[in-house]
């Protein structure tokens, strides 16, 4: 039997990156969205997003993955993926009205035996309320996107789950044999179990990151270093190596808010207690805040119209997103204030503040400020020497909540150096 031919709906970050995937696996792929100049633009190699690794695997996978705005296109497609990326408000709600559309525009091109899967992330509920396809052709995957390393998780899947009408039988056989291409586990489970199982992985994940944030503050409070307890905790079993043990500046980017705010609604709906996840946003909230109450004490205080560089805009490395960016809030607290900004691929332009001034090099944005806060960690940060800061700041505060720089480094260069987890220096 031919290899099967795979349709994707929807060129936004999931569906771009998860076609790539499977071409390089060797399927030939069909990308489809209803955007001709999206489609053009994809043509010619012009990416819409940022991702390492991603322009490189859509080269080498040549004419096996190829664009189109024709929904036509996806007829000869064995299994049609639609991935559009579901956008959210500042709520965490899911707005669900392009997915519909899409899959509306995409199911009358399909051929009557293709299996057709739900890539997007959508509340429980949403995959068996589909009229079509038929329940035996119709599934609900879910998607591994991580902004940043997006292409790792998708070429290299830890498991795929899989929601169907009845776990029970055989998965489609043309979706099996694209699976299996992945050797990895797969997990068949009803429709709505599937689709909770992506909100339970995601809250588990927001639970360690509350958990080290929590710790964090303690640790900075009473004198004792995170950092020196995280090796601890990674070695214990039960929590392992790959922990989400890093403290942050809260919960960014949009998937975790979403999905605390879909339980906070099933919770509701259904008279269950979701008291825990409001726990975990009290805690997102404190902490988001931690780097304007720190410069404010250390500097804004005494001198409130002093200029402060900022390092990063994204709201995490990696990405261009800004969604719910910590950088943002941050910015947005620093009244009176001159910021001097540099992110390598965010425009300052996003931000519309009279008192922001963007930079194309990180040390020009420090060159004569009070202070420096770093508030993402993109890589190219790390390979400034802390007495190259320290040169160029006509201060020598610099807040650094993710621990970018070697803090033995900012000591030695007579840095005043503020990081999360640690006490916090004398101002």
């Amino acid at each position: 039997m031919k290899q099967p031919v795979v349709g994707f709906a929807g060129m936004s970050h999931l569906g771009l990156v998860s076609a790539a995937a499977v071409a390089g696996a060797g399927f030939e792929t069909v990308c489809f969205d209803t955007d001709p100049e999206l489609i053009a633009s994809l043509r010619q190699g012009d990416l819409p997003i940022l991702e390492p690794d991603l322009a490189e695997l859509i080269k080498a996978n040549g004419a096996r993955q190829r664009f189109t705005s024709s929904a036509s296109e996806l007829g000869p497609c064995d299994v049609v993926y639609v991935a559009l990326d579901v956008s959210t408000d500042a709520e965490g709600q899911s707005d669900t009205s392009a997915l519909k559309a899409l899959i509306d525009s995409m199911i009358p091109a399909m051929h009557d035996e293709a299996a057709f899967v739900v890539l997007s992330q959508v509340e429980p509920g949403f995959t068996s309320a589909l009229s079509l396809p038929p329940p035996a052709r119709r599934y609900y995957q879910v998607e591994t996107l991580i902004f940043g390393r997006a292409v790792e998780r998708a070429t290299k899947p830890e498991r795929y789950i899989v929601g169907c009408a009845d776990p029970s039988q055989p998965l489609h056989p043309q979706l099996e044999k694209v699976l299996s291409a992945f050797k990895c586990p797969v997990l068949p489970m009803r429709y709505e179990s599937a689709e909770l199982a992506k909100i339970s992985i995601n809250c588990y994940l927001v639970s360690a990151v509350s958990v080290a944030n929590m710790f964090a503050e303690l640790c900075e409070s009473m004198g004792a270093d995170w950092s020196e307890i995280v090796p601890a905790l990674k070695l214990d079993r039960r929590i392992g190596q790959f922990a989400y043990l890093a403290p942050g500046l809260g919960i960014a980017g949009g998937n975790f808010e979403r999905d605390l705010g879909t339980v906070r609604r099933l919770a509701a709906a259904n008279g269950a207690d979701a008291s825990l996840v409001e726990a975990w946003m009290r805690i997102s909230r404190r902490r988001r805040d931690w780097a304007a109450k720190t410069i404010q004490r250390a500097l804004l205080d005494r001198k409130p119209g002093a200029t402060i560089a900022v390092w990063g805009l994204a709201y995490k490395e990696n990405t261009h997103s800004i969604k719910n960016s910590a950088s943002l809030a941050t910015i947005a607290q620093l009244n009176g204030a001159k910021i001097r900004v540099h992110d390598p691929e965010v425009t300052v332009d996003l931000i519309a503040r009279q008192n922001v001034t963007g930079f194309d090099d990180p040390l020009r944005a420090v060159h004569g400020a009070d202070a420096l806060l770093i508030l993402t960690p993109w890589p190219q940060y790390r390979q400034v020497a802390p007495l190259e800061i320290a040169q160029a700041l006509s201060g020598k505060i610099v807040v650094d909540p993710y621990a970018v720089l070697d803090s033995a480094g900012a000591a030695k260069a007579g840095l005043a150096y503020f990081t999360l987890g640690r006490a916090i220096a004398a101002s």
